[in-house]
């Protein structure tokens, strides 16, 4: 990206709109100046402009949550900034993964987006440890007790499947999912990935 294709406003900002790469969740509204948009390119991690402070700032730097960039986009106007990150722990100065409050409108929610949800909240188990977490326990152990817990699960769903049980077929299914999900985490590999990679496949037929 070339700081001199973006068009900042009267102020000499650009709203910018920070999102987690494996999640996708939207962590934060910010904005840049051409100074915190050439440091962001210049150092692979967020730096904004305050705008109470009037001042750039660093994202992470006092409370070490910093935010790799992964990819950075702009707008068909080239007015809005759009960047995709890896954070190193919560984006919000409360403590919370996300400055954005839970959706005040609750619509039914597809499969992919309830599996959204289930891979965002192991990949904040992941990084916060919350003491006394099933999840907390099983990236704790390792991967070799994740690997021993999908083994089991798959081998139940098999086991559901051949008794003909649709009910505990249906459980054994999504323990195998969330475990599944676990794994992909502790690789490092996000579950978008995997989707492309079936599409990929089905795009070939």
């Amino acid at each position: 990206m070339n700081v001199g294709e973006i068009k900042f406003n009267e102020l000499g900002l650009v709203p910018v709109i920070v999102q987690d790469a494996a999640s996708k969740e939207v962590l934060t509204l910010a904005y840049m100046n051409k100074e915190s948009l050439s440091k962001t390119l210049e150092t692979g991690e967020t730096w904004f402009f305050s705008r109470s402070r009037q001042e750039l700032w660093h994202k992470g730097a006092t409370s070490g949550n910093t935010q790799t960039i992964v990819d950075m986009k702009y707008d068909c106007d080239q007015d809005a900034i759009l960047v995709l990150v890896n954070p190193k722990g919560p984006a919000c100065h409360t403590g919370s993964v996300s400055c954005f409050t839970e959706g005040v409108f609750e619509g039914k929610k597809d499969g992919y987006e309830i599996l959204r949800e289930l891979e965002k909240i192991i990949l904040d188990r992941e990084k916060q440890r919350p003491e006394g977490a099933y999840t907390t326990y099983l990236f704790e152990k390792g991967v070799d007790k994740i690997l021993k817990k999908v083994g089991e699960e798959a081998s139940e769903v098999i086991i559901a499947a051949k008794n003909r049980d649709p009910e505990e077929l249906r459980w054994e299914a999504a323990d195998l999912l969330y475990h599944l999900i676990v794994l992909l985490v502790e690789q490092g590999l996000p579950f978008e990935a995997v989707l492309k990679t079936l599409e990929e496949r089905h795009n070939k037929k």
